[in-house]
């Protein structure tokens, strides 16, 4: 099946802004570059592994829409949402499956988060540390779903379950993971010693993704994953979305419903700043509210009341 890629250069610091934007306006992927790499083949993915930060002055940035969008409506509705952005140096060109796939495997390497947590692409050798008796470890192959482990939106929400397992407060619960992506935050819990998982998005491309990976990883029989019209309208202990701020603003009624008294939750895909609106927005249900930051992302986690 082919795609529509967009591609430009931009500064690191405006890649925020960029981002948001193309997802807006319906994005299916959105793949980060070095753009002063003298060779694509030399060129690292922008997702800095924890406690990293990206040292590149300029980004070469794509993003993946479906073949039919009309590159015109696409730039009009782009520089709508962030005129402020010089959309006119956009490029385009059609792409097949193969294309982002091939990059993904050249690209994508074994990471670890907090003590246990390893998120390995499914062709690669586990590294020293991965093969460890009580290493919780993922194979993952993001496909087209968003969820690689190496964005710091994910890592936030990585090493969240991860403390969470290091103080038993995961052992044998049901999690769910609202805006599963590829499901690695589902895996990740389980594999860490959650009893089962429910993992809910709205695109099916991600449900496809999550099931695949679910059963790469022999849990697929511990984990449901349902669109958001389906999803069951019950509680958990435990509960992480990673998703945009204005999607947690909005779903904030919902969100705080799925968790049970005395239960976590951890929100992420907040960019710095935007906290300041979601921690009173929470705070109406949650307490102990603590916000982590990593690069330009932050993480808002709690306990319900």
């Amino acid at each position: 099946m082919p795609y529509l890629e967009l591609s430009l250069r931009c500064r690191e610091s405006e890649q925020p802004r960029y981002e948001r934007a193309l997802e807006d306006v319906g994005a299916l992927a959105v793949t980060l570059l070095d753009a002063d790499a003298e060779t694509p083949n030399e060129r690292a993915i922008l997702e800095p592994g924890v406690g990293e930060m990206p040292i590149w002055g300029e980004v070469a940035l794509s993003a993946l829409f479906d073949a039919e969008a009309d590159p015109l409506l696409l730039l009009s509705a782009l520089d709508a949402f962030d005129p402020g952005l010089d959309w006119s140096q956009a490029g385009f060109r059609k792409v097949e499956d193969q294309d982002w796939e091939r990059a993904w495997m050249d690209q994508y390497v074994p990471l670890r988060f907090g003590e246990r947590t390893w998120i390995v692409p499914w062709n690669h050798d586990l590294p020293e540390g991965a093969d460890a008796p009580d290493a919780a470890v993922v194979r993952l192959d993001p496909g087209l779903a968003f969820g690689s482990g190496t964005h710091p939106t994910t890592s936030l929400c990585l090493q969240w379950l991860d403390g969470l397992a290091a103080r038993g407060e995961l052992q044998g619960r049901a999690v769910l993971d609202f805006g599963c992506g590829s499901g690695i935050l589902a895996l990740a819990a389980l594999k860490l010693g959650a009893g089962r998982a429910v993992g809910v998005d709205n695109d099916p491309q991600a449900i496809l993704a999550t099931h695949d990976n679910a059963a790469r990883n022999g849990v697929g029989d511990r984990i449901a994953v349902h669109l958001p019209a389906d999803e069951p309208a019950t509680t958990y202990p435990v509960v992480v979305a990673n998703i945009l701020a204005a999607a947690l603003d909005a779903l904030a009624d919902t969100l705080a419903a799925r968790v049970a008294p005395g239960g976590r939750i951890a929100l992420s895909g907040i960019l710095a700043g935007q906290e300041d609106e979601l921690l009173p927005r929470y705070g109406a249900w949650f307490d102990g509210l603590r916000v982590v930051r990593e690069d330009d992302w932050v993480r808002i986690d709690g306990v319900r009341r």
